[in-house]
């Protein structure tokens, strides 16, 4: 297969493998040192932040961040009890159908042997290679192998290190990020970015070493694991960086990404003699997520794509977080029949503890996905869009990072299609009564209708309405499905 090059055009040749419109449903275990302290998202960043509820907690618990940093946080992560077998065996009961680890968080801790960095899950803190150990406990199961990588923000995420307490008992007193001996974890970015502690922006430095960090790890990432999907927490590297004086630039220079991406593709064709890998980032224009596939973080499209693309979301925080309640299943399973009925899949991290393991909650979460899945997959796996995404009168929020909507009726419906058969998912299912769908024309010939895991249910077809009669005992207590077959 002819190779590809880092350019737009050459690289929109790339398309999506099958393996990815297929799975549909994937796991993914966002997991690292800043899981540690069990205290949520982003604790590398707000422990810097005076007056935050991480910096509180984190001085309360371990002491002031000048003399007990994110470096000694990772040196407590010992992944002691983690059994990525027994975890993947239950990930995939639970329906996944692909699997990613976190190779690195914005925290600069790489969950694999790097000869980049000094701080990795080998030489320090587990002394264990993560991500190796979770690509051999997938293969187990054949699953398609993927890592994300958040590196690309670390260089703006993490300049708050590099400061001091404004007020109290410590004021002054420079944090560890200060230390010379530690600058290569730490990051030489000390007058980057906005002092605005609230803001994010830039997400992308202009700094043109950490760049060319940037790629070569990348390119480390994927000559050790040739990974058939490949996560970057943002757009399109470098699609947006800082200018010097606060802005952002308007002219992105995109050749790192676009390298990137080109060198998974090549790697993947080296070893399979075509493209399999997936490259996924946040940039929602064509012309930019064309180059791999559209990813959006805890939201989704309004209506079916002509491109395949991924919600990523979590079943709490992203990071183990004892204050954080978890999605009940019901609102997982709605997310993902929505998702998939748009030709979307659905990214689902679950949560970990320091220690590798799970809690009772997210155990109990697995074995109801499984027991849906059980009955439903055959109208999950191997589906494509219908001519429709659904009807009814409930939508999802379209909000980016928010996940909510009004409960489902029973009027809502979500389709998609197989080998000559409609899935009709029913978001409310009406037990005892008939479910009356709008969508199936006239002119669409019905030759038998199946309520999954009970067999044919009987049916009427006229005047483009279709009924049918639906038990009063259902094959499971969430989103039923009717298999609609068509001659």
């Amino acid at each position: 297969m002819e190779k590809f090059d880092a350019g737009f055009e050459s690289l929109y040749r790339a398309g999506c493998p099958d393996w990815f419109r297929d799975a549909k449903f994937g796991i993914w275990s966002h997991w690292g040192p800043q899981s540690v302290p069990m205290y949520g998202d982003w604790y590398a960043r707000n422990m810097y932040i005076e007056g935050t509820p991480q910096y509180l907690y984190h001085v309360r618990r371990y002491g002031h961040p000048s003399q007990f940093g994110f470096k000694d946080i990772c040196a407590l992560w010992k992944a002691e009890n983690f059994d990525p077998n027994g975890l993947m065996d239950l990930y995939y009961k639970a329906g996944a159908r692909y699997f990613v680890a976190q190779a690195m968080h914005h925290d600069h801790f790489f969950n694999y042997p790097s000869k980049f960095n000094r701080m990795n899950s080998v030489k320090t803190g587990p002394q264990k290679d993560i991500c190796g150990l979770w690509r051999q406990a997938a293969k187990r199961y054949e699953l398609p192998f993927g890592l994300s990588e958040h590196l690309g923000a670390s260089f703006s995420w993490w300049r708050h290190n590099k400061g001091h307490d404004e007020y109290g008992p410590y004021k002054g007193v420079p944090y560890d990020g200060n230390d010379p001996e530690w600058r290569d974890f730490y990051h030489d970015n000390g007058c980057h970015g906005s002092d605005d502690k609230e803001s994010m922006s830039p997400w992308y430095t202009d700094n043109a070493d950490f760049r060319r960090y940037w790629l070569d790890v990348m390119k480390e990432l994927i000559d050790i694991f040739v990974p058939e999907l490949l996560y970057t927490d943002g757009a399109l590297p470098f699609g947006e960086h800082w200018q010097g004086d606060g802005k952002v630039s308007t002219n992105s220079d995109y050749s790192c990404g676009l390298e990137a991406a080109a060198y998974l593709y090549n790697a993947s064709v080296n070893r399979y003699g075509e493209n399999r890998a997936v490259y996924t980032q946040k940039d929602r224009r064509p012309e930019i997520y064309r180059v791999g596939i559209l990813d959006v973080e805890k939201s989704q499209l309004p209506g079916i794509s002509p491109d395949p693309w991924q919600t990523d979301t979590c079943i709490g925080n992203w990071f183990y977080d004892v204050r954080q309640p978890y999605k009940h299943p019901d609102q997982i399973i709605g997310m993902l029949v929505d998702i998939i009925s748009k030709n979307g899949t659905m990214l689902l991290s679950i949560l970990q503890r320091p220690d590798g393991t799970i809690d009772d909650e997210a155990a109990y979460i697995l074995s109801e996905l499984a027991s849906w899945f059980a009955v439903c997959a055959e109208g999950v796996y191997g589906t494509r869009p219908w001519k429709t995404a659904g009807e009814g009168t409930t939508k999802a929020a379209i909000d980016g990072f928010h996940e909510h909507k009004t409960p489902w009726n029973r009027t809502d419906f979500r389709f998609v299609r197989k080998d000559g058969t409609v899935y009709a998912f029913m978001m409310a299912p009406p037990r005892g009564d008939a479910a009356v769908l709008y969508s199936f024309n006239e002119g669409e010939k019905i030759k038998n209708v199946r309520l999954l895991g009970a067999g044919s249910v009987e049916y009427g077809h006229r005047f483009g309405v279709l009924a049918v009669k639906i038990p009063d005992k259902l094959p499971t207590g969430y989103i039923n499905c009717l298999a609609v077959e068509l001659e």
